[in-house]
């Protein structure tokens, strides 16, 4: 079974690699990611955060030339989610596509909540790198 995607996304006018070497680091995830909290910390080798929702892992992709800002967030409770992201040229600045995906019984209310909370994220990391 497939779910629904959106790609939400968003223009920073700041160089590609800026981009990325700024949203590839976990440390910086507390300043502009609302749903993790106000803190991370590497703990035995995995990205923890304490969030609103309980204790959550956060694996990132590897370090890489392409953009890409994939991560798994593993749940206290088990349950993961894999979110696909990317820094891309655009023009002198760099645009961040993060691709939503629909989880497993999620309603459309849950759905649209999901996406404003991404879109406003992305807002809140545009402010960041462009002051």
């Amino acid at each position: 079974m497939t779910s629904a995607s959106r790609h939400l996304s968003i223009h920073i006018d700041r160089s590609p690699v800026d981009v990325y070497l700024y949203a590839s680091d976990p440390a910086n995830l507390p300043h502009w990611a609302s749903g993790i909290g106000d803190s991370i910390e590497l703990v035995d080798g995995n990205w923890v955060v304490e969030s609103p929702a309980g204790r959550m892992i956060i694996a990132f992709a590897s370090a890489n030339p392409f953009g890409v800002l994939d991560h798994v967030v593993t749940m206290n409770t088990g349950e993961r989610f894999y979110n696909p992201m990317r820094v891309i040229e655009d023009g002198d600045g760099g645009e961040v596509v993060f691709t939503l995906r629909r989880a497993a019984g999620q309603d459309d209310d849950a759905f649209e909540t999901d996406a404003a909370t991404i879109v406003a994220d992305l807002e809140k990391l545009r402010s960041i790198l462009e002051s």
